[in-house]
């Protein structure tokens, strides 16, 4: 194992037992150097990639701080109540910004979760989840006009899809099968979730159905940032 690598667990260690607290100061880099005699550059490299792994943050001229990751959000991936409900039943400051919408071409695998012919128009609206001023999720609903005659003209308004289910008279609900997998974002992920490519992505597929009738309101896939949720299952 590298010098840095070494330096790195240790110090991810030490964040974890509790040496180092949320928003307290680091060593400097000449510090560390000087105590586990290595040279100023490799603890450079160790603390840039425990900044892209969300363990800390740096302070311009003023050094490296540990990250606060014990405000972690408790994400249940199941249940009848949407993201924004979860988010202020548990006291975030939360807000959802409606990034996206459009009329999507065909897609075998969306219409097909819909349950809709390749002839229904079918509109992909994407919602931008951000708790404390940090992006922390990107909700992509995709909702046939069949079912919702004016998507097409409510969608851009849509920031709780729930909300929307229920102003049409759509009351109770339950969820399909799911489908969780895990992967590193790209550079528009990157950009729109502000993270870095080394922390993973949490991506949850699944539909939505009416309780009553069973008719699918919608497919969705979620991306969370890894390092802003644990998940209970």
């Amino acid at each position: 194992m590298s010098e840095k690598m070494m330096l790195v667990d240790e110090l991810i260690t030490q964040i974890k037992e509790g040496k180092y607290k949320p928003n307290e100061k680091l060593p400097s880099e000449n510090e560390l150097a000087d105590q586990y005699r290595i040279p100023r550059i490799v603890v450079r490299k160790a603390y840039e990639q425990l900044q892209d792994l969300g363990f800390i943050f740096s302070k311009q001229g003023r050094g490296s701080y540990v990250q606060n990751r014990k405000q972690q959000i408790p994400l249940i991936l199941t249940g009848d109540i949407s993201f924004s409900e979860k988010m202020n039943e548990l006291g975030f400051d939360f807000r959802s910004e409606n990034i996206c919408c459009e009329k999507i071409q065909f897609d075998s695998e969306v219409f097909h979760a819909l349950k809709v012919n390749p002839q229904d128009e079918v509109y992909k609206i994407s919602r931008l989840r951000i708790v404390d001023g940090c992006p922390i999720a990107l909700h992509t609903s995709y909702a046939a006009k069949s079912v919702f005659p004016q998507i097409d003209r409510d969608g851009p308004g849509i920031k709780s899809i729930f909300y929307y289910y229920r102003s049409h008279g759509y009351k109770e609900f339950t969820s399909g099968q799911s489908q969780l997998s895990v992967f590193f974002p790209i550079e528009p992920e990157r950009k729109i979730l502000q993270c870095s490519s080394l922390i993973p992505l949490l991506l949850l597929e699944s539909h939505c159905m009416d309780k009553e009738t069973g008719t699918v309101l919608e497919f969705s896939r979620i991306k969370y940032r890894s390092d802003c949720f644990t998940y209970l299952i």
